[in-house]
């Protein structure tokens, strides 16, 4: 089988026969030059499956999917709120945060986000992409930017605030629930003061340290994902 994978929309299943769109199409037949009777595979939040090519017409692809290679995962929820940065860093950011496990990402207008709009489409190509490099199943999803008051009015997670005011840099593993983990990094220039206090008094949120050094954006964010992660897998 081939190393190709693709993460396919909708619904998968033994014996289902289907087409890619056109630009998968382009790229199994025209970039990566697989032929009738070759086979790759499809993934989404069902499992994995082995595909086989049946034909192509009109540069589409039709495939059949001749059986399952992984089952459904059961995962730990991990969010991650945080602000909209530049595009070459923002990419940069989604990419390595979809590796390293984010199941859901949260873009917040703080009081010090510079760039407060998203292009939530091409982000979610770099979320697939990143998905299907790294052999994951299930692909994170990304909402629309909100307000901080309006995301803290969500009162079902577990909040991890990296604050550099924090005296600690551990995690309270029995403070956890079964509620999904969201770590909160904020912009560059920092959380206000007013923010500081809103998220501080978040009903059993824990505040740490990530580092002794102001990091930029994106550091910040896989420095906390690897920390937070190694604490609770």
């Amino acid at each position: 089988m081939s190393n190709i994978r693709l993460f396919f929309p909708k619904s998968l299943s033994l014996n289902l026969t289907a087409t890619l769109d056109k630009s998968q199409s382009h790229y199994v037949s025209k970039v990566m030059r697989i032929k009738e009777n070759e086979v790759f595979s499809l993934f989404n939040i069902s499992g994995e499956w082995e595909a086989k090519i049946l034909g192509i017409s009109k540069s589409i692809v039709e495939f059949n999917v001749t059986k399952q290679l992984r089952q459904k995962e059961n995962f730990k929820e991990l969010w991650l709120a945080f602000s909209p940065i530049k595009s070459n860093y923002f990419n940069f950011m989604i990419q390595k945060a979809t590796e390293l496990g984010v199941t859901k990402f949260l873009p917040i207008i703080f009081d010090r986000t510079v760039v407060r709009k998203i292009n939530k489409e091409r982000l979610e190509k770099v979320i697939i992409e990143a998905a299907e490099q790294s052999n994951r199943i299930n692909v994170p999803s990304i909402e629309e930017p909100k307000s901080l008051k309006k995301f803290l009015d969500d009162k079902k997670m577990d909040l991890i605030f990296t604050d550099l005011n924090s005296k600690t840099n551990k995690l309270d593993l029995k403070k956890l629930t079964n509620n999904p983990s969201c770590i909160i990094v904020g912009p560059e220039g920092d959380f206000s003061e007013t923010e500081r206090e809103k998220i501080l008094s978040y009903n059993g949120v824990q505040a740490i340290k990530i580092n002794e050094n102001i990091l930029r954006s994106e550091t910040a964010v896989i420095s906390a994902l690897s920390i937070v992660n190694y604490a609770i897998n």
